[in-house]
């Protein structure tokens, strides 16, 4: 990595699941010159009440692509089906071209275990591309990776078989508008999807101009817990005086299946860590 330029590829499991994992971090890459780009494994044409199908699918890559720009990255919508996922060779193969095609320093993706199958199988298939993405007999009309990248897992609350266990934490609130307002794109999730499943629907305000307040409001409420959750290794990481003001952070857990995430990589791969 002599030129300190970075590549981050972030893997959800559908549009939306980056932005909320990882969209702070990815703002903190963009606005420092380095290149993110979001994929999400599904086209999510199941994430609605009322709305399915390529009707939904059409909407929600839209959504997608106006978040990348809200953003300034790439956002790349695959066409497994939303809550079809499964973890082929052929939907692997995918994977392999695709982070082939764009050599990233940096992969994050879901962790194995969690409640939403496409979320499971979107860790499984990054972790079985891991060291293949190096073996140029598969998938041989893409030039295999010399190297294979840093793969790091995104945020959960699951415990078993064990707790999301990060080494690196991430201080989002500089950054936190441009985090909204990605998130604000995804308009059939955040104000009609989720309130639906969640049971809040009538919380949402009429009102356009008054529901980005009412997301910002929701997500601290979300991604709160963890700073607190993980509060020394954020003392660790930004000082006791800072670190017992941060409100807001992301957190990522090394992957054993990519190259090892080590003190000194970190650094390299977080420049914007203190």
């Amino acid at each position: 990595m002599a030129d300190q330029s970075l590549r981050i590829l972030i893997f959800g499991a559908h549009p939306d699941d980056c932005d909320i994992k990882a969209g702070g971090s990815a703002a903190l890459y963009q606005q420092a010159g380095h290149t993110v780009k979001f994929v999400s494994v599904t086209n999510g044409e199941s994430g609605h009440q009322r709305l399915s199908g390529s009707e939904l699918a059409d909407i929600r890559r839209a959504e997608a692509t106006a978040a990348g720009n809200a953003l300034g990255i790439e956002y790349e919508v695959l066409g497994n089906r939303d809550g079809y996922l499964q973890p082929t060779i052929e939907a692997r193969f995918e994977i392999i071209r695709l982070i082939r095609n764009f050599h990233p320093n940096l992969i994050l993706t879901h962790r194995p275990n969690d409640y939403h199958p496409d979320h499971r199988y979107t860790s499984q298939l990054v972790c079985d591309a891991a060291y293949m993405v190096t073996v140029p007999p598969i998938v041989p009309e893409v030039p295999a990776l010399r190297k294979n990248p840093v793969i790091a897992y995104l945020s959960d609350h699951f415990t078993r078989p064990y707790p999301f266990s990060p080494t690196v934490v991430i201080d989002v609130e500089p950054v936190w508008d441009r985090m909204i307002d990605a998130l604000d794109c995804h308009q059939s999730q955040f104000y009609d999807w989720l309130p639906f499943n969640h049971f809040y629907e009538d919380e949402v305000p009429a009102d356009p101009g008054q529901r980005k307040a009412f997301l910002s409001k929701k997500m601290k409420a979300r991604i709160g817990p963890l700073a607190d959750r993980y509060r020394d290794l954020v003392i660790q990481t930004y000082g006791e005086k800072r670190g017992q003001e941060i409100q807001l952070i992301e957190a990522f857990e090394p992957c054993e299946y990519g190259s090892p995430l080590t003190e000194e990589n970190r650094k390299v791969l977080f420049p914007f860590l203190p």
